[in-house]
């Protein structure tokens, strides 16, 4: 198979699996999209699902969210960790949304990259799921997938981004980047893989993965 081969039977068979593509993360605007991408840092998806209810019963706009102090924000969240770094952030993002964008959270990734505790992937996310601008979040999942298929040499997530954006048709990116996540988190995962239930690396991947992946089982 060409490149371009491997990129369309890719395409094709996330298409077939996820026709409808839940969202990971619960929330009902950019506001509470943004806060629960932030507190995903290093924890899961799910455990933020937990969380999440909670906070937002007592601030789910930036203008109670200012009102509550960074040590009420912290105790809520607790559970998912990094708490410290995370609550001073949801803080002090709410408190700038209401001096600077009146309430609103901004569609401009360099301006959402501007605020506390913001990085350039929980930047993508709010884009590419609350406004529906075409970007390509990469986390642990793409960037081992993206390896894994040999779309990309795995140096680095930065490289990852720049090889999707080329590969991948960009009116699909939004789509894509959540079907490979659940692809990664369901078929394709970093412990406990079974090669045999994973149709796409078995059919298109890296030689070098695959050769590791039996000498491993033999």
């Amino acid at each position: 198979m060409t490149k371009a081969e491997k990129v369309d039977f890719t395409i094709r068979t996330l298409q077939e699996i996820y026709p409808e593509i839940p969202v990971p993360l619960a929330h009902k605007d950019p506001y509470t999209l943004l806060i629960a991408v932030l507190m995903s840092a290093q924890s899961t998806d799910v455990r933020v699902n937990q969380i999440t209810p909670f906070l937002f019963e007592r601030a789910d706009n930036p203008y109670d969210m200012a009102k509550l102090s960074v040590e009420e924000i912290r105790e809520i969240i607790k559970p998912v960790g990094l708490s410290p770094m995370k609550s001073k952030g949801i803080h002090g993002l709410s408190k700038i949304l209401i001096e600077k964008y009146d309430g609103q959270v901004p569609q401009e990734m360099e301006l959402l990259e501007e605020l506390p505790s913001v990085g350039h992937k929980t930047a993508s996310v709010v884009v590419s799921q609350a406004f529906g601008i075409p970007a390509f979040p990469v986390d642990t999942h793409i960037h081992r997938l993206m390896y894994r298929w040999g779309f990309s040499n795995g140096k680095n997530v930065v490289r990852t981004e720049k090889d999707a954006k080329r590969l991948f048709p960009k009116e699909l990116w939004n789509d894509l980047h959540l079907q490979i996540i659940w692809y990664g988190r369901e078929y394709c995962q970093a412990r406990g893989w079974n090669l045999e239930n994973d149709i796409i690396t078995k059919t298109i991947g890296r030689k070098s993965v695959l050769n590791a992946y039996y000498r491993k089982k033999g």
